[in-house]
């Protein structure tokens, strides 16, 4: 018999570990609802037209798609299966597809909702996605994220807003984060100052590899791509740009002065810095030029956290995006939101040891079961227990006083109340600290008082 497993990439989570990750999404979700975000939910399957072209071409490829159901095979011909038609293929027998971001789902919900949507619409989402990508150290194949987004407004407001909620979030989990940003605008405009605007795509993915492998590896990439000699020598001073916010807004409104879309670009980001200068915000926040993020549909203002201590790739990141929702036919309508990746989050805090001693109230009283009797005796008195705020449990079977002990023992149940006979009869509970030992008898009143006082 074949040994049950996992598909690589997904993971199964113990109650001890659902414990903590309970805790990062409701840290989360409270800071969400602090400013004034609603909650939504979104199947995971999406018809695949919802979602091919999206992504960019990288990010079709790791699309997981769905067979139809029932013979999917029934309308396919001899030459669709062919060895060099699978792409083809895949699409005719594969309607549906495994949600791969929150965010194009957002998009196709508010097209689909708009008649019942007040704009701006302020919306968070916590749910899982999928992609087939390869897995390895904080990359899986079924991950959560957690998405904070609002539509319907262009006011650079809304991006200073979620680097708010970026930094509380973090401040509050205890995790120290550098927050970058950019603006598509001015990798637009770098496109086109280097003459290869056709080739803004092929750009973008290699700056994004600038961080992992370093500038002379990604020009290289990007001249096996055709980009010319001359390009790739004007693109490098935009690589290689130092200084202060204004230094860089000096230096770029030069590069840049043949493009009016990268200093567009410019003053936004001019702006947003304004904006965030009013702010007292407990992490850094600075502007890397560089800085592109592959999704194909960002247009503006792009942003990426990582986690100082923990070398594990972002830990948050999103930006926006003017016509998302263009391509569901409800064109110029803008948004802007970001995604914290719930898992990644999870690993830094296990990693640095960050989750707090009480992450969740747990057991504190065990009833140990003595027989028929106790237990009609018990009962009354545990919802007495439970209705004043504490935790207990009855251990459900009459088995041996050494196994009840060892169970609360191992699940680290501090205290253990025993009723038999004798305390039926005077009306007593005795009481056990199971990490001291020491006993007392008490009433249902004092046992009470000793866990909410």
């Amino acid at each position: 018999m074949q040994k049950p497993s996992l598909p690589k990439g997904t993971r199964d989570f113990s109650p001890e570990i659902m414990v903590r990750r309970n805790f990062i999404f409701s840290t989360i979700e409270k800071v969400f609802q602090l400013y004034g975000y609603l909650p939504i939910e979104t199947p995971a399957l999406e018809n695949l037209s919802s979602l091919l072209g999206k992504y960019g071409e990288e990010g079709d490829k790791l699309l997981f798609k769905v067979l139809n159901s029932g013979n999917f095979l029934s309308n396919i011909k001899s030459e669709d299966l062919q060895p060099d038609n699978t792409g083809k293929l895949s699409l005719k027998i594969c309607e549906k597809g495994l949600r791969y971001d929150l965010t194009v789902p957002f998009a196709r919900y508010v097209v689909q909702n708009r008649n019942d949507i007040t704009f701006p619409f302020k919306r968070y989402q916590i749910q899982p996605v999928w992609r087939a990508d390869r897995p390895q150290k904080g990359r899986y194949r079924e991950f959560y994220q957690c998405d904070v987004d609002i539509i319907g407004s262009t006011s650079l407001l809304n991006e200073t807003e979620l680097i708010q909620i970026i930094d509380e979030v973090f401040h509050k989990l205890d995790i120290r984060v550098q927050t970058k940003i950019n603006n598509r605008k001015i990798l637009t405009g770098i496109a086109e100052v280097i003459g290869e605007p056709e080739k803004f795509i092929d750009m973008t993915i290699a700056l994004d590899k600038i961080e992992k492998m370093g500038t002379d590896e990604a020009l290289n990439e990007l001249k096996s791509k055709g980009f010319s000699q001359e390009a790739l020598d004007k693109l490098r001073p935009f690589i290689e740009l130092k200084g202060n916010i204004q230094e860089k807004v000096k230096a770029l409104n030069i590069l840049l002065k043949e493009s009016n879309t990268g200093k567009e670009g410019i003053r936004e980001i001019e702006r947003l810095f304004l904006l965030l200068s009013e702010l007292n915000l407990s992490s850094d926040v600075i502007w890397d030029v560089p800085l592109a993020r592959g999704l194909d549909y960002y247009t503006g203002t792009i942003i990426e956290v990582i986690a100082v201590e923990v070398q594990i790739g972002s830990v948050c990141a999103g930006g926006r995006y003017d016509d998302l929702a263009g391509v569901f036919g409800m064109p110029e309508i803008s948004g802007v939101g970001v995604s914290f990746g719930a898992d990644r989050i999870f690993d830094v805090m296990n990693q640095m040891n960050l989750f707090p001693l009480d992450t969740v109230q747990k057991t504190q009283i065990l009833f140990i079961n003595f027989g028929d009797k106790e237990e009609m005796y018990i009962l009354p008195l545990l919802s007495r227990i439970r209705n004043a705020g504490i935790c207990a449990e009855l251990y459900p079977d009459h088995v041996k006083l050494k196994k009840q002990m060892a169970f609360a023992d191992q699940r680290n149940i501090p205290y253990v109340a025993l009723i038999g006979e004798n305390e039926m009869s005077s009306g007593i509970i005795t009481l056990r600290n199971m990490n001291t030992g020491e006993q007392k008898n008490v009433n249902i009143e004092e046992l009470i008082g000793e866990f909410t006082t």
